[in-house]
């Protein structure tokens, strides 16, 4: 790979006896911070368990419930 012109300079300056700039970067420039898992059996199947619970794949014969409550008015 070809080197950068400022890779080059930072080269040039500490060959001539200054301070390499990269000593004056932070620990944390190059660590990656972020955390990567991969999730579990349980985890999988846990975030899928509510998904589509009420499809119609459920009701394999296409029924459902219905309940209606009526108010009866009988006046004497």
């Amino acid at each position: 790979m070809a080197k950068s012109a400022a890779k080059k300079l930072r080269e040039k300056a500490v060959r001539e006896g200054k301070r390499n700039p990269e000593c004056n970067r932070s620990p944390f420039a190059h660590a990656d911070m972020r955390t990567r898992i991969t999730k579990t059996k349980k985890e999988q199947l846990y975030r899928s368990k509510y998904k589509n619970r009420y499809s119609d794949e459920n009701r394999r014969d296409g029924s459902f419930f219905m309940y209606y409550l009526f108010k009866s008015s009988q006046s004497d």
